[in-house]
């Protein structure tokens, strides 16, 4: 104990790299919060490299998070490297069901879907707010790196994430980064992204 009161759950914040390493561009959510670790946080914000472990984050987002920033290569049809800002809105959210788990290989919406199901069934909440930090893959195929487009927005990613963190929970995004609903609906990526 350091003196310091603890923030209230629902004031946390929780940063989670998604991706798989091994799959080259994949490994971009990853790779951010590696780099985030080097910097000063805030004493509520905490930093996950959940890699490929979609199905323990889904469990994680019970824990009263206020808001989750989820950083993972996403397709939106833009150019390698570009970083997009996505706010998943409620209504943007999977209805609870029965979601497709493989636990290698979930996207942020099967994430979210999952924990949909998970909060209907016990009663707990999710987060109050979801953000994706993105970025646009040159490659997911098996192998290990960056691309160099992506290696090259990792620097804007970093410098996004800790503005959205500095302007607070229920802040607009910080200047430059408007954010986008998902995309039709509850998907935030086309079908067959890897996370």
């Amino acid at each position: 104990m350091n003196g310091t009161a603890e923030p209230a759950a629902g004031g946390r914040t929780l940063v989670a790299g998604i991706g798989n390493i091994f799959l080259g561009d994949d490994g971009f959510g990853v790779e951010t919060v590696r780099r985030l670790r080097e910097r000063a946080l805030p004493p509520d914000v905490e930093l996950a490299d959940i890699g490929v472990r979609g199905v323990h984050l889904a469990y994680q987002l019970l824990d009263g998070y206020g808001t989750v920033i989820l950083v993972d290569a996403v397709q939106r049809g833009a150019a390698p490297g570009t970083v997009h800002l996505i706010e998943v809105r409620e209504a943007d959210r999977a209805e609870p069901g029965t979601p497709v788990i493989d636990g290698h290989r979930m996207s942020p919406d099967t994430v979210l879907a999952l924990l949909g199901t998970l909060t209907a069934g016990t009663g707990q909440s999710g987060p109050g707010r979801v953000l994706v930090v993105g970025c646009e893959p040159a490659s997911v195929d098996e192998g290990m790196g960056l691309s160099a487009p992506v290696e090259a927005a990792l620097d804007e990613a970093v410098r996004l994430v800790l503005g959205l963190l500095e302007a607070g929970p229920e802040s607009a995004a910080p200047p430059g980064h408007g954010t986008a609903p998902a995309p039709g609906g509850p998907g935030l990526v086309p079908q067959g992204h890897e996370a």
